[in-house]
């Protein structure tokens, strides 16, 4: 997620509680959606899509703290 921001979202995992804990909360998301996806985690088609809609929410919230990051570098 997000490669061209790969340094400052390590800086940020390091320096950001809220940060890194929405990082490992889409992982985990991630890799839930994975696993009802392969059929190892029985689930419906709206569970996953409910998960994939609060994956997105984050990921944009992420996004958000990486823009206010970089123009408080600037």
């Amino acid at each position: 997620m997000f490669p061209e921001y790969s340094e400052l979202i390590a800086h940020l995992k390091a320096s950001d509680q809220e940060f890194a804990r929405l990082f490992e909360q889409h992982h985990a998301l991630d890799q839930r959606v994975k696993s009802m996806e392969a059929r190892v985690e029985p689930c419906t088609h709206e569970q996953i899509e409910t998960l994939k809609k609060e994956k997105l929410l984050i990921k944009d919230h992420l996004y958000v703290m990486l823009k206010k990051a970089l123009t408080a570098k600037a």
